[in-house]
Formats: C-alpha cells, structure tokens, sequence
C-alpha cells in the first residue's frame, strides 16, 4: 500500500477517529488538469468539551491532571474548530510509476486557531520524500475517539521529515531526529552551555499485512540520543531503540477488536503519550535511556448508523536510575492511563456526530496520582 493510500484511509480525522477517516475518505473533489488527477478534500468539524476536574486543553494534557489532595478549580468547558483541516493532493501518471503528492493542514498550530502544516510530501516509485506519518507504528491498533490525542502508549502517530522507500508492506526511512522521538532530559547537566544535538537521522522499519480478518503489522527504530559535553569539549551519546506490535480483527460481523504494544530503550516520543523523555545525564556527565513500555486494546461494535468504541491506553516510563541518581525528580509523571467510551454515527454521507466520555489518570515516581474525567461531542461535516 502507498503512502497515498494510507493517507486516504486516515489523513482527514481526528488523530484516532479511523473509522470517520475511512468514512469519509471518499468524499473529495477531484477534477482534471491535463494528465494529472486533482483532489480537493477536508472537513469541518466542532469540539464540545466538559473537564469534570481540572482543564486538560483543547486536547487531553496527562500532565494537566492535578494530583490527589491538591486544590484547584473544578468545571471547565470549550468550544473549538481548531481540528478543521484542509488538503490538496495530485496523481500523475509518470514513466514506470505515479507521482503523488499531498499537502495538508489544520488549526491546531501555535497561537489561536493558527494554521499548521500536516502533511507536504511527494512519492514516486517507492520513493517517499516531505513531512508525514511516521514509519514507526500505525494506526492498525487504534480504536476511533473524538479526543484528538486518543489512546497512549502505541507507537507514536505523529508526522515529521523523512526520506522512505517502500516495497510492497515494507518501508524503511531516515526521519528527522528532532521532532517526535524527543531527546535527553537535560535537567542535570553540569555547564548550561551544555545542549542537546542530533547528528543522525532516526532509522524506522515497518511491516504491515493481512491475513483473512486480521490485519497486523510490526516496526522498529533504532536512533541515537546525544548532547554536547562543554567541559569534554565532546558530544555524549547512547543508542537508543523501539519496537512496535499492532493487529486489528473482526471477530464477528459488526465487531471489531483491536490492540498495540510499544517497548524500547530510549525511544521517547516513539511511544505516544510517553511520560518520559528518551534520555537523562547522569551523574558521570553520562547519557543513559529511560526505558518505556505502552499497549492498547479496544473494542469496535456497529450499532445503527454508528459504531459504539470502548479504549484503552497506558504509557510508562521507569525512571528508578534516574532518580536514584537525583538525575530526576521524585515527582515526575512515569505513568498515563486514558480509557474512551464513544458513539460516532453519521445520519447521512458527510455527517458525522460523536458522544464521548474519558479518564484519564496520571501517577508519578514517588506514588502519587491523580484523575479526571472528560465529556466530549463533536459534529463534523466533511467535503
């Protein structure tokens, strides 16, 4: 499957509403400009918000959730656009291949409701070069929410730079280290000219395939993590990795399960929602990785013009060395739990609608924890 392909099962959703991108998908405008097929497609879509507790954002903030016994006010609701998104792609027919490009974007970036580039790539004859989904993990595992952060701890859905070949259900790519993947929590550097640096591009494998009613699909990365030393006059780095294991199934008609796993050392950001960085210094000027471990499962079932998803994701981080070393702190955040109930349904094409209830629970290294609960809706209208 093309990078084409994927992006039209996925590219005009929320992060994780799969089955509103599928929906959806088939709802472009396309017209023709000499040889090359154009197509024009998007939506438009609100967010209705409720925090019970604390205010976890326009998207579910962990790190936002206050901790047992800590005050603060309680009840807090927003209306918001910002998922809305626009994109255009092209098809031409080139000698031995089609070129394909895409370019995309919502309101999700810096700012209030600033536009904020998603996707800008070409591909041609297996060759992928721009900004997209990240070869590591996918969105086989992940269950549809109407939170756009949906569930933590599968292999990061994020995009960034990189240079892909893909073969069939195998790509490999060079992706640009600095984006996603996080580095080094540099908190107990020595000198504070002391910084981070990449000098190495990320490496992600990924496979994917179907068998009967199952689809599944495995990917790695292997990256270094690094800083530079201003008292060595030297860069200190360590290599980092991460795996990730997904598979979806129908396992009767209308029911569809699905579930994802994630574990690696120093991979950082790779696991989405991690509640680590990829790295520490330690008290040898030193860098060490900070090993994560996450999965999902969830569970799809058709009801009327919808389907009701039951979620769940949990994202750890083991921070003993680290702060056995005083490298970090006793307080900081090495566990994220998010649990989604949802109805989506669509009365007629380019409709959709969406109720959702999620927790969401956060602990840190020395035994605290706290949760919150969030009420959602959505109605989005697609073209």
């Amino acid at each position: 499957m093309t990078i084409q392909n994927r992006l039209k099962q996925t590219a005009i959703f929320s992060a994780s509403a799969l089955a509103l991108a599928v929906a959806s998908a088939s709802h472009a405008y396309d017209f023709e400009v000499g040889d090359t097929t154009a197509s024009v497609y998007g939506y438009v879509k609100l967010d209705i918000i409720h925090d019970v507790d604390a205010d976890m954002g326009n998207t579910v903030a962990h790190s936002a959730i206050r901790l047992d016994g800590v005050d603060g006010p309680d009840g807090h609701t927003d209306f918001h656009a910002k998922q809305s998104r626009i994109g255009f792609k092209t098809s031409t027919p080139m000698s031995g291949s089609t070129l394909n490009t895409t370019i995309e974007g919502d309101f999700y970036g810096s700012g209030n409701d600033t536009f904020r580039l998603r996707h800008a790539f070409g591909e041609w004859n297996g060759i992928l070069a721009g900004q997209t989904w990240t070869n590591f993990g996918g969105f086989i595992g992940m269950t549809p929410t109407i939170d756009f952060l949906g569930q933590v701890g599968q292999g990061n859905i994020g995009r960034q730079s990189q240079l892909r070949y893909t073969t069939g259900g195998f790509s490999v790519a060079l992706e640009d280290p600095g984006t996603i993947g996080s580095n080094i929590d540099m908190d107990n550097r020595i000198n504070v000219d002391d910084d981070v640096k990449s000098s190495l591009p990320d490496l992600t494998l990924r496979y994917h395939a179907d068998a009967g009613n199952v689809n599944y699909g495995a990917s790695a990365v292997m990256r270094q993590i690094e800083y530079y030393n201003t008292a060595r006059d030297d860069d200190e780095n360590a290599f980092a990795w991460g795996i990730n294991l997904e598979a979806s199934a129908e396992v009767a008609d209308g029911v569809t399960i699905r579930g994802a796993l994630t574990h690696g050392d120093g991979l950082g950001g790779y696991m989405y929602g991690s509640p680590g960085r990829a790295g520490y210094i330690d008290n040898n000027g030193d860098v060490e990785g900070i090993e994560g471990t996450g999965g999902t499962f969830g569970a799809s079932v058709a009801a009327g013009s919808g389907n009701v998803n039951l979620g769940y994701g949990v994202a750890t981080a083991d921070l003993d060395d680290g702060v056995d070393e005083g490298a970090l702190s006793t307080t900081s955040t090495d566990k994220v739990e998010s649990i989604y109930l949802n109805y989506i349904w669509s009365p007629v094409a380019r409709v959709s609608y969406g109720v959702e209830a999620g927790y969401h629970t956060r602990e840190t290294h020395d035994g605290a924890d706290g949760d919150a609960v969030r009420l959602q809706g959505m109605v989005m209208y697609s073209f």
